[in-house]
């Protein structure tokens, strides 16, 4: 093996220095792997309770006493029906019953109370207007109509009588008239 080995320095042996190189190296390798860092490369150490968090405890014990609770009442309800030995109850033998339905009731009496109340007091009560004196005003009033107008109504037939219209004449005749007119005046 010395033989093979080349320095870089001359030297009168080289088995000598090879041994003192191997030496040297050796020692390199046990001072470098004993040696400690300067920089300190660990990163800081997160705090107790960002590596704890409680909270995420808290929720997930939360969670699981509604999980245990949850399976508590299936496990009685499964109970029960084992021990119905296995009729199904499906039918819903409560009554819907409203909370303020009293209170709706109590409002809906009081109402029709002040509404009889009111009632009685109209139908108590005599009308203030005088139907016939209104009569007589308008009978007055559609005499004094009459009176005054230039043409009577006089019967309701004559009002509806028929009309008739004379014929139109002929163009020639109508030219006559027009001249005999013409020549009149």
């Amino acid at each position: 093996m010395h033989r093979s080995y080349q320095p870089l320095k001359p030297v009168t042996s080289r088995y000598l220095q090879q041994r003192w190189d191997q030496d040297n190296f050796e020692n390199h390798r046990r001072k470098v792997s004993s040696a400690l860092p300067v920089v300190d490369t660990k990163g800081t150490r997160t705090p107790a309770h960002v590596q704890l968090k409680l909270k995420k405890l808290q929720l997930q014990d939360e969670r699981l006493s509604i999980i245990n609770r949850d399976n508590r009442l299936l496990a009685s309800k499964l109970a029960d029906i084992v021990c119905s030995k296995g009729l199904v109850d499906h039918r819903n033998q409560y009554q819907l019953r409203s909370l303020n339905a009293d209170k709706r009731r109590e409002e809906l009496l009081l109402v029709s109370r002040q509404n009889q109340a009111i009632y009685q007091r109209i139908t108590s009560r005599q009308s203030e207007y005088r139907r016939q004196l209104w009569l007589d005003d308008w009978e007055r009033a559609e005499r004094r109509r009459g009176d005054i107008s230039r043409f009577p109504l006089g019967d309701k037939q004559k009002s509806h009588r028929k009309v008739k219209f004379a014929t139109v004449e002929s163009s020639s005749e109508r030219s006559e008239s027009c001249s005999d007119t013409n020549r009149e005046t």
